[in-house]
């Protein structure tokens, strides 16, 4: 039964013991995201006394402090000590960190400290912006913004704001394709045109204060006139126009036609009177004045039987009998 209490006994210590180791040395932060080239700084808290402390790196020991105040320091690491209220503090610094010191950070205190380990992510920022520019658009018209970023490290967060308001996740989808040591991302928005509105794409780290961010502006301009019911009455009243002017013309034309044609006897006319002009000079003879057409033969007063004789006077003859005693005439020939 003793024996029994000697061994719960001796449990006991032994826990108070690493329960009180673990408790001595704090390290913070636990998790640290920095930007590549930038500095890192971790703080240790020790409870009790101690001699030497030292700090690890990727696997190497970079800088040993002494207690209470001698300090082993590089040129890319250095240590400070600070004041807390829980014990003593020592500030560790990384210079002008580089993506080869990622990893843990270990601190050690000589004794019976248990060591602590921190992790070190060291990442890359890189270039956003919103491809295209400004836009002109049509009210409700559906419009795609494309953002792209390159030379990230790790994977950015990528987001829209649409005049300072976040736009749901599911209007936009963001692609990532790893080039080298770097990711590049694009993503796409659509949206639709609703009013004037500034656009603007967000890229994030964990290590970045502030985050990195491309805008462009969307201007809305009035839709144009639906002239499709204008344009179909003005086709119609032409097409309607035009025909009355085609059956017009037609007729016009019919009519100069018919109007022209010459008739048969003003043919006859016409060739008499060009036979007569183009005649010889010698072959011409005197113009039968008494000629009369067939169908224009008409008797006149002037047309006298004279003893029983068929005398025809035809005005403009002389029908008076000559010295000789012979009665001149002429016959009226008709053709």
């Amino acid at each position: 039964m003793v024996a029994t209490w000697k061994l719960w006994l001796s449990l006991f210590s032994v826990c108070s013991l690493l329960c009180t180791a673990v408790t001595q040395l704090q390290l913070e932060p636990l998790n640290s995201a920095v930007l590549q080239g930038s500095d890192a700084r971790f703080n240790a808290i020790v409870q009790g006394s101690w001699d030497i402390m030292t700090w690890n790196v990727g696997g190497h020991l970079v800088l040993t402090v002494r207690s209470p105040s001698e300090i082993i320091s590089s040129e890319n690491y250095n240590a400070t000590f600070c004041s807390s209220g829980q014990g003593a503090c020592v500030e560790f610094t990384i210079f002008n960190v580089s993506r080869t010191q990622a990893g843990p950070v270990v601190c050690s205190v000589q004794g019976s400290y248990i060591p602590q380990i921190a992790q070190l992510s060291v990442q890359d920022s890189g270039t956003v912006s919103i491809t295209g520019g400004n836009v002109t658009v049509m009210k409700d018209q559906q419009v795609e913004f494309q953002c792209v970023t390159t030379g990230w490290f790790p994977i950015p967060s990528v987001s829209w704001n649409q005049n300072g308001q976040a736009v749901n996740s599911s209007l936009y989808n963001t692609t990532s394709m790893a080039e080298g040591d770097f990711f590049n991302s694009t993503s796409v928005l659509k949206i639709r045109a609703v009013s004037n509105t500034k656009v603007e794409c967000t890229v994030t780290l964990p290590s970045l204060k502030t985050p990195q961010s491309s805008s462009v502006f969307m201007v809305i301009v009035p839709n144009p006139p639906d002239w499709t019911v204008l344009i179909s009455v003005v086709v119609s009243f032409g097409g309607f126009a035009l025909l009355v002017l085609l059956i017009l013309g037609i007729i016009f034309c019919y009519k100069r036609r018919k109007e022209k044609k010459p008739n048969y006897q003003d043919e006859m006319r016409k060739v008499r009177a060009e036979s007569l002009n183009n005649a010889p000079e010698h072959q011409k003879g005197q113009v039968n004045l008494s000629y009369v057409p067939d169908n224009q033969i008409k008797v006149t007063p002037n047309v006298l039987q004279e003893n029983g004789q068929n005398n025809l006077k035809t005005p403009g003859v002389n029908n008076t009998a000559g010295e000789s005693g012979f009665m001149k005439h002429r016959h009226l020939t008709i053709v």
